[in-house]
C-alpha cells in the first residue's frame, strides 16, 4: 500500500468521521423540527445536484449545441443571471403571501418547462424563451423559499442549526453534481484507443433520437426535477414550530386568486423598500455589498469561464465538474466550522478584509510558471490528486508514463487558497448584513442586496467571453488551438478586478467599524 493510499484511507475516514459529527450535531439540535423540514432538505439535496451540474455545463452547451461564440455565450449568461436576481428580490415576499408549498410547486412547474426545453431545442432565441426564463423564475425562488421553511420550521435557539445545515447540504450537492456533470460528461464522449477524449459532445442515440452529450446530461436533470416534484407532495400547508417547540399547522390567509396574491406580494414589498431606501443605514449596507461583489464576481468567473478555460488549458479529459465544483465546497464544509471557532472574537470587518485578501490574492497563483511546480507530480501530492482524486491513471507509475499538464497544479493551489479565504469572508458577510440590518427588515435589506448584482453581472458575462477570446481562442470550427502561453492572464485580471473588494474595505474603515460599534449598542 503507498502512501497516498494510506493518507486516502485514514485522512478519508477521519474527515468521514468528521462530518457525521458535524451532521449529528445539527440533527440533534433540530430534533423537535416537523418531519417536513427533512423532507425540504432531501428536496434541497436533489435541487442543487441538478443545478450545480447543469450550471457547469451552460457556456459549453451554449457553444456546442447552440451555436453561440465565447462573448455571446457570455452575454446570454449575463441577461439570464439578471433576470434570476431579479426574481429573487421578490421571491421572499411570494412565499409568504401563498406559503411554502404552493411556492415550491409554483417553483417546479417552471423548472420542469425549462429542462424539458433545454434537453430538446438548441434554437438561442427559442430556447431562450422556453429554457432560460422559466429556468431563471423556478431556480430564483428554490433559496428564499428553503430559507423561509427553516425560519418556520425552528425556534429562536435551533434557527442557526437549520442554516448551518442548509449551508452543509447545499455544499455537499455542489459536490455531488460536480462529480455527476464528469461522469454524465465522460460517459457520453468519444475517446481513442488510450482511453483520451476526442469528442466531448459525441452524445449517443436514444429512442431513435440523438442527443449531444449535454443533453443526457439535461435528460437527468430533468428526471431529478421530476423527483423533486413527488418530494412536494408529502411538504404540508401552514406546518409551523412554535417558541415552545411544538408543531402547530396554521390556515393559510386567503389573498384571494393565485393572481391577486402575487399583486398583493408586490406592492407589500414595494412598501418596505420604499421606506428602506430612505435610512442612511441602508446606503451603508449598500456600500458594503457593492465593494464585496468584485471579489464575489471570481465565482462567476469560476463557473461560467473556467467549463471552457479547463478544456482548452488542460485537455478535453479534464474533470472541469470535479477540480472546482468537488473540491471547493468539501473544503467548505469543513473549513467554516473551524473559521468560525478561531475567528468568533474577531469583528465581521477585519475578516472581511482578510478573508477577501486571501481570496484575490489567489487569482495571481494561477501565474506561477508550471514548470516551477511540475515536480509535484512525481510525488504523494501527484498520486492523490492524480490518481486517488481525479482517477487519470490506475497508479502512479502509469501516470508517470503519462503525466497530465503541468498547468493543474497552479489552478489547484488558487482554487485551494481561494477557499481558505472564502471560508473567512462569507460567513462572516452574511453575520456582518445582519449586524447592520435594522431589526425588523433583515429580509428587505437580504433582498435588496440582490441590486449591486445587477451591475457585477453586467460586468461578468463579457469579461467572461471577452478574457477566453484573447487568451484562449478557438479556431473558426471550435477547435483548441492551444498551446495558449498567456493563458493565466485571464486570472490575472480577474485577480485585479477582486482586489478591488480588500482596497475599499480598507478605506472605509472608519464607517465600517463605527456602523458596527451602534449596532452591538443596539443589540443586533
Amino acid at each position: 500500500m503507498s502512501l497516498a493510499d494510506m493518507i486516502v484511507i485514514f485522512g478519508g475516514a477521519g474527515l468521514g468521521i468528521a462530518f457525521v459529527y458535524i451532521i449529528w450535531g445539527y440533527l440533534k439540535g433540530l430534533k423537535r423540527s416537523p418531519g417536513d423540514m427533512w423532507i425540504l432538505f432531501a428536496y434541497l439535496l436533489v435541487t442543487y445536484v441538478a443545478y450545480s451540474s447543469q450550471n457547469v455545463s451552460l457556456t459549453l452547451w451554449l457553444s456546442a449545441d447552440c451555436g453561440l461564440g465565447d462573448i455571446a455565450a457570455g452575454t446570454y449568461i449575463t441577461t439570464w443571471s439578471i433576470m434570476l436576481s431579479m426574481v429573487g428580490m421578490v421571491a421572499g415576499a411570494l412565499v409568504d403571501t401563498i406559503g411554502i408549498r404552493r411556492t415550491l410547486f409554483f417553483s417546479v412547474v417552471f423548472l420542469l418547462i425549462a429542462r424539458v426545453s433545454m434537453v430538446f431545442l438548441t434554437n438561442p432565441l427559442i430556447v431562450f424563451i422556453f429554457g432560460f426564463i422559466p429556468y431563471a423564475i423556478g431556480f430564483a425562488i428554490v433559496s428564499p423559499v428553503i430559507s423561509v421553511a427553516i425560519k418556520r420550521y425552528t425556534t429562536k435557539e435551533s434557527a442557526a442549526l437549520g442554516f448551518g445545515l442548509f449551508y452543509v447540504l447545499m455544499n455537499g450537492a455542489f459536490a455531488v453534481g460536480g462529480i455527476f456533470f464528469d461522469k454524465v460528461r465522460g460517459a457520453y464522449s468519444v475517446k481513442d484507443a488510450a482511453g483520451k477524449i476526442v469528442n466531448d459532445n459525441a452524445g449517443t442515440l436514444l429512442f431513435g433520437m440523438q442527443f449531444s452529450t449535454y443533453q443526457m446530461l439535461y435528460l437527468f436533470v430533468l428526471i431529478l426535477t421530476i423527483v423533486s416534484v413527488g418530494l412536494i407532495f408529502f411538504v404540508r400547508s401552514g406546518v409551523e414550530l412554535d417558541d415552545d417547540g411544538n408543531v402547530v399547522v396554521k390556515p393559510l390567509i386567503d389573498h384571494g386568486s393565485g393572481l391577486a396574491a402575487v399583486k398583493s406580494a408586490f406592492i407589500k414589498t414595494g412598501q418596505m423598500i420604499k421606506s428602506v431606501f430612505s435610512e442612511k443605514y441602508f446606503w451603508i449596507f449598500i456600500t458594503i455589498i457593492t465593494l464585496t461583489i468584485f471579489v464575489r464576481m471570481v465565482f462567476f468567473q469560476l463557473q461560467y469561464t473556467f467549463p471552457k478555460y479547463g478544456l482548452r488549458v488542460l485537455g478535453l479529459d479534464a474533470k472541469i465538474g470535479t477540480i472546482y465544483g468537488v473540491l471547493n465546497p468539501v473544503l467548505i464544509i469543513f473549513l467554516v466550522p473551524v473559521v468560525a471557532l478561531l475567528t468568533k472574537k474577531i469583528s465581521s470587518y477585519k475578516l472581511l478584509v482578510a478573508g477577501s485578501i486571501v481570496s484575490a490574492a489567489s487569482c495571481f497563483i494561477v501565474m506561477i510558471p508550471p514548470a516551477a511546480v511540475s515536480w509535484l507530480t512525481d510525488t504523494v501530492w501527484g498520486e492523490l490528486v492524480f490518481v486517488n482524486w481525479l482517477g487519470m491513471a490506475p497508479t502512479h507509475e502509469a501516470l508517470m508514463q503519462n503525466p497530465p499538464v503541468p498547468e493543474y497544479w497552479p489552478f489547484i493551489l488558487f482554487i485551494l487558497v481561494f477557499t481558505v479565504g472564502e471560508a473567512i469572508w462569507s460567513p462572516k458577510l452574511m453575520q456582518f448584513t445582519a449586524e447592520i440590518a435594522p431589526k425588523g427588515k433583515e429580509g428587505t435589506y437580504l433582498a435588496l442586496s440582490l441590486l449591486p448584482f445587477f451591475l457585477a453581472k453586467l460586468i461578468a458575462g463579457p469579461m467572461s467571453g471577452i478574457l477566453l477570446n484573447a487568451y484562449v481562442p478557438v479556431g473558426p470550427n471550435k477547435e483548441i488551438l492551444g498551446p495558449y502561453p498567456d493563458h493565466s492572464m485571464i486570472w490575472f485580471w480577474i485577480g485585479a478586478m477582486a482586489i478591488i473588494t480588500p482596497i475599499g474595505l480598507l478605506l472605509m474603515k472608519g464607517t465600517f467599524q463605527k456602523r458596527e460599534e451602534q449596532a452591538a449598542a443596539e443589540g443586533h
